[in-house]
């Protein structure tokens, strides 16, 4: 599936700019159809004219303080215990198709009309990034239905309600008859989406989540407004090697049969998709529950991704070489580096494709991969786990 972002390639597939790629989907094949600061106000009161009794003063507060950090820590890790969640890991392909909620715009363009004249009926109207859901009140949710009602307007002005940026409002706009002699309002649309990107999790509730980033237009960089989605069953067939400057991919097939349907998207979000798994109980049948990581115990060391790149889903070595708690691009929480030699010989390292991928630590699930950088395919960002949950 191809996603872009300027500076980051996701490890998921896309177009590139010059710094880290990020991972969600590799080419498809069409088939069977196609710190933790807690603060705290603390009055002195110092009553004494000895210097020595103020000293003793302050040497007490600094004890009491001390006592208060002490059990407020304690506090916090009896409620992380409680909260703590469990999953059962996810690693395995998965294919990944969406349809947009109402007709996407990618950009307005010029017609050459049947007198020959240049013109962009829908210019500084119709803007990038809107979601066409209805000409003349009547629905539309694909571009088929979009371009039927252009067709057959015979030259009177369209209403089109589109929704902009969360706002729902009316244009109009009057198609031109081209050279050809139909009708055509100079809108670039697409309704859906589709790519190979990788599973991270599934909880107890039959719920998943995966990529460890939205889903983005791959001309416009907009993330995606979905009506529905689904999940496939995927398998990788190739592997393009990722060198420094040019990111590498997996390429695979995304299975496109109700019998091969895994699971619906619900919800396409800044940190991954999210929705519900068809079959759960046949699918973590023979998986183990996994605990998850708050980010504060994530930590600079050793570290393992778990990923398919060669048919079968295992762990492979790798290094958490940055923690960034505080990132305000929460897909950026923590900088990773594969290690592992035998999937740096297979892959180069991260590939998109591989967005979604577990990252593991002290037995615990900490995150997932997000973007590889693209001057050095060995290392990446990763999404701190609490941030998928």
């Amino acid at each position: 599936m191809n996603v872009r972002e300027k500076d980051n390639s996701r490890a998921s597939g896309g177009r590139y700019g010059n710094a880290p790629s990020s991972g969600l989907g590799g080419r498809t094949r069409p088939h069977d159809k196609k710190c933790c600061a807690f603060g705290g106000r603390y009055k002195n009161f110092v009553c004494s004219l000895l210097l020595l009794s103020m000293v003793s003063l302050a040497v007490c507060g600094w004890i009491v303080f001390g006592n208060n950090d002490a059990d407020l820590t304690q506090v916090e890790s009896s409620a992380q215990a409680a909260e703590r969640k469990k999953v059962y890991l996810g690693g395995t392909p998965i294919g990944i198709y969406l349809e947009t909620d109402g007709v996407f715009v990618v950009d307005t363009g010029s017609i050459v009309s049947a007198d020959g004249s240049t013109c962009c009926p829908a210019e500084h109207i119709v803007k990038t990034g809107d979601y066409i859901q209805a000409v003349n009140g009547k629905s539309v949710t694909t571009k088929e239905e979009l371009v039927d009602s252009i067709l057959s307007c015979a030259g009177e002005a369209l209403v089109l309600d589109v929704e902009r940026a969360g706002e729902q409002i009316s244009l109009k706009v009057v198609p031109v008859m081209d050279s050809d002699g139909e009708y055509k309002a100079g809108i670039w649309v697409r309704n859906d989406t589709q790519g190979i990107g990788t599973l991270t999790y599934i909880d107890e509730e039959g719920r998943f989540g995966a990529l460890g980033h939205g889903i983005s237009d791959v001309d416009t960089a907009e993330l995606l407004n979905i009506q529905s989605g689904a999940l496939y069953s995927a398998e990788v067939v190739s592997v393009v090697k990722g060198t420094a400057g040019t990111p590498g991919e997996l390429s695979g097939i995304i299975h496109y049969s109700e019998n091969n349907r895994i699971g619906t998207i619900e919800t396409n979000l800044e940190n991954g998709i999210y929705g519900s798994i068809t079959g759960f109980s046949q699918a973590v049948s023979d998986q183990t529950l996994y605990e998850t990581a708050f980010k504060q115990e994530v930590e600079e060391g050793a570290a393992s991704i778990l990923c398919t790149v060669d048919g079968t889903c295992r762990e492979y070595e790798a290094e958490i070489k940055e923690v960034r708690p505080n990132d305000s691009d929460v897909n950026k929480g923590m900088v990773i580096e594969v290690t592992d030699p035998d999937l740096l010989e297979l892959t180069g390292g991260i590939v998109q494709g591989m967005s979604g991928s577990p990252i593991l630590q002290n037995g615990r699930l900490i995150g997932a991969v997000t973007h590889v950088f693209v001057a050095d395919p060995a290392k990446g960002y990763g999404i701190f786990i609490e941030n998928m949950l």
